[in-house]
């Protein structure tokens, strides 16, 4: 059986193990000695286990013995249980264009805040189109004015640039 995980390290247990020496290692981790593998896949059916090698690239390759399925599903529990604590950030995106009035500008910078104060990412973007392109300094301006007003509150990750038709900035959350 040979089990690849997101490293792309190869697990080889009892047969699949090549070397013609090994350390084996019993599942109290006391040290066995060197033998070949076929003697300690003896050893480890003598105990209901499986022989496992744990580091191929030690000289001899060191094998351990050891439940197989009980430490795969050990290890896929420590792995479930590390990503539920993670935090995964999403980057919002608010649209504006160049003649957007005061109000709405009003109300699109405070959800920009609330996406901030939740721990995302803002990115406002002022998407221009056709004759609107000739006047990108208002979007400059509008992206600008942006930026000044919620500087105390957030990091610039990305200042405003051109992207095909729209000018984007990202936002980012000031670390405390």
């Amino acid at each position: 059986m040979t089990i690849t995980t997101r490293q792309q390290v190869r697990v080889r247990v009892n047969e699949m193990i090549r070397a013609k020496q090994v350390r084996v290692v019993d599942d109290e981790l006391g040290n066995l000695g060197v033998m070949t593998p076929e003697e300690g896949i003896v050893q480890a059916r003598a105990r209901e286990l499986d022989l496992v090698e744990v580091a191929p690239e030690a000289n001899p390759p060191v094998c351990r013995i050891m439940n197989y399925g009980k430490f795969q599903y050990q290890k896929s529990k420590r792995a479930h249980e590390a990503k539920k604590h993670q935090k995964q950030v999403i980057i919002k995106e608010v649209k504006f264009r160049p003649r957007t009035d005061d109000h709405d500008y009003e109300f699109k910078k405070n959800h920009i805040l609330r996406f901030l104060s939740e721990g995302n990412k803002a990115k406002a973007s002022v998407v221009f189109r056709g004759r609107e392109m000739t006047h990108q300094e208002l979007g400059q301006r509008l992206l600008a004015r942006l930026v000044d007003e919620i500087k105390d509150l957030v990091e610039i990750e990305r200042p405003p640039k051109m992207e095909g038709y729209a000018l984007v900035a990202i936002l980012a959350p000031k670390k405390k």
